[in-house]
């Protein structure tokens, strides 16, 4: 499998505009990406501009700490809009003060709003002790999560090998394991598939398969 395969084409900045939406969709066709992954107000947008784009939502993006029936219901909206899939962040707090029914129903109220489509927990492994990846990893199993991912990309660090190696040894072949955030190179890329990844989120996706044809 070549690295484009590999790769959720993002643009997630508070500031991203129309224009640079419509290059995204473009630049995804051109290099056969696997999707893209932008915030839910644009996924009609994309949609209607290119019918067979394979489109991934982030929900309750970048702090995960609204409630979980505004998570669902941006997951319902998403899509109705046409995603294909949804990227969730989880309640990171809920997770800490070790209120796991809590953060059990949050990812399975939105597991029942995203009905068949794929559903990808991001855990934000910057902000999580092994223990809490551990646990959060299990939990998503549990609410029949599709994948567990490592980072929004907006907080104090992205992803790192050693946590997908964790990640993909808690979930094992169960669920597919995202890794995203800082990623910008193909040696990166590379790196995360070794450890685990299956499945990789990043804003450098052209730079990474040009340097897949420079390696």
């Amino acid at each position: 499998m070549k690295i484009n395969d590999y790769i959720d084409h993002t643009l997630l900045k508070a500031d991203a505009r129309v224009e640079q939406i419509e290059k995204l969709v473009k630049e995804a066709k051109k290099y056969k990406f696997k999707s893209v992954c932008v915030n839910s107000s644009f996924v009609k947008y994309i949609r209607n501009m290119d019918k067979d784009i394979r489109i991934t939502s982030v929900v309750g993006f970048p702090l995960g700490a609204m409630s979980t029936k505004a998570k669902a219901f941006e997951a319902k909206c998403a899509i109705e809009d046409g995603a294909d899939e949804i990227d969730m962040v989880i309640n990171v707090g809920r997770l800490k003060d070790k209120d796991y029914d809590y953060i059990l129903n949050d990812i399975k109220e939105v597991r029942k709003a995203s009905k068949d489509k794929i559903l990808k927990v991001i855990i934000e492994t910057c902000l999580l002790n092994d223990e809490e990846k551990v646990k959060i990893c299990e939990l998503s199993k549990e609410a029949k999560a599709d994948f567990v991912k490592t980072s929004t990309g907006f907080s104090t660090a992205g992803a790192k090998k050693e946590d997908v190696a964790l990640m993909r040894k808690t979930v094992g072949d169960d669920l597919g394991v995202k890794a995203s955030g800082g990623i910008h190179t193909y040696a990166e890329a590379i790196e995360m598939i070794e450890a685990g990844a299956n499945r990789l989120g990043s804003s450098a996706s052209v730079a990474i398969v040009k340097g897949e044809e420079n390696a």
